[in-house]
């Protein structure tokens, strides 16, 4: 039995910062000199990415208005995990809230006491009673849905909630699941001069996105129908890619090494989604991919002999938003769910998300049409 995709919901919070600004308070932050400052910049201009947003609205500001971070040279004292957490319980339901929204409304056939199942993911806070009991509350689900929470997994996490949703669906033709991934990756700033912490704060934004599940497809227009699943580990990249919690907040390592690592890997990683399926490489021409950054992409483009084109979707989301962590992908399949037409009809999708671990994961999907 076969799950379908049927709408993706997204929400960003309402501060809407420009790369450039946030160059700005970095170097400020770290208390640059001027040569230190110019290589920020130019790192800043080469991510591919135009704007960010955060929940947090100091990034577009300069120190004497900041409402989060201290306005003192260095910013000290450093917001702690615990301030942090703060903002996360404040700022992650109303956002999650929207997405979900945002979904449902393009399932207008879709009764929320039908919807059975609720999977949140997040990397970027945890509390309990948590989101998943307040997205409960706050969307009037039903109080016997069955909740799941995927935590800490990174960028690739919703691969592992569209695989529960899958799994359910199975289980149960009646199942409906309700996606949400809510990252609120800029409350984690680190101040700290080292490359892999430089390109890390220079790629992550704030963003949600919602995705409906369900054992048929959507009664109007297009839906995705989850035809295969494939996960590997690259072992060498284990410590190039990494999320420690320290004493002032979640702290990335993202190391320049892990386009090296998805190079090495990817083609494999296509081979084994494929092997079993009716379906080749050369099939393929509509593509969802975590824009983890532009070199990523890059890297991705060599390997599969793809175009910049072909990977239109990514990009775009990469230069409106940056790397939202878990819901980036579903960003990219809403942008190319928007595209599709009923000439698009039983097209092959192919998906990619990376992560911890050196983790990749790779989706097949199948365009349906009503």
């Amino acid at each position: 039995m076969t799950s379908y995709l049927c709408a993706i919901g997204t929400a960003t919070p309402p501060h809407r910062i420009a790369q450039p600004q946030i160059a700005s308070f970095m170097a400020e932050a770290l208390q640059f000199d001027e040569a230190n400052t110019r290589k920020l910049r130019a790192l800043y201009r080469v991510t591919g990415i135009g704007h960010r947003h955060s929940v947090l609205p100091d990034y577009g500001r300069a120190n004497g208005d900041y409402t989060f971070f201290p306005n003192t040279p260095g910013l000290e004292p450093f917001p702690s995990v615990g301030q942090r957490m703060g903002v996360y319980r404040q700022q992650a339901l109303p956002l999650s809230v929207a997405a979900a929204q945002d979904c449902l409304r393009q399932v207008p056939e879709v009764a929320l006491s039908t919807i059975t199942h609720l999977v949140t993911v997040s990397c970027t806070g945890m509390y309990a009673p948590g989101l998943d009991i307040e997205l409960v509350q706050a969307l009037g689900l039903s109080p016997n849905i069955r909740r799941t929470c995927v935590n800490f997994m990174g960028c690739y996490a919703a691969f592992n909630a569209l695989k529960l949703a899958e799994a359910f669906c199975q289980a149960d033709a009646q199942a409906r699941v309700l996606i949400v991934c809510t990252e609120l990756c800029t409350i984690h700033f680190q101040k700290n001069p080292e490359d892999d912490h430089l390109v890390s704060n220079a790629l992550f934004g704030d963003g949600s996105a919602a995705a409906l599940v369900q054992a048929a497809p959507a009664q109007q227009g297009p839906s995705l129908a989850l035809t295969a699943f494939h996960c590997a580990l690259e072992p060498d990249g284990h410590a190039d890619m990494a999320w420690h919690i320290n004493d002032f907040g979640f702290e990335m390592t993202l190391s320049s090494y892990v386009p090296r690592m998805i190079q090495k890997g990817i083609r494999k990683l296509t081979e084994d989604l494929l092997q079993k399926l009716p379906v080749k490489l050369r099939d393929i021409h509509s593509f969802a991919i975590h824009p983890g950054g532009r070199k990523i992409l890059e890297t991705i483009e060599q390997e599969l002999g793809m175009s910049t084109d072909d990977n239109r979707f990514a990009y775009r989301v990469l230069r409106d938003y940056g790397n939202m962590s878990s819901a980036t992908v579903l960003f990219v399949l809403r942008e190319l769910l928007g595209s599709l037409t009923a000439a698009d009809a039983g097209a092959p999708v192919l998906s990619f998300a990376f992560g911890p671990g050196l983790t990749l994961e790779a989706m097949l999907l199948q365009v349906q049409y009503a």
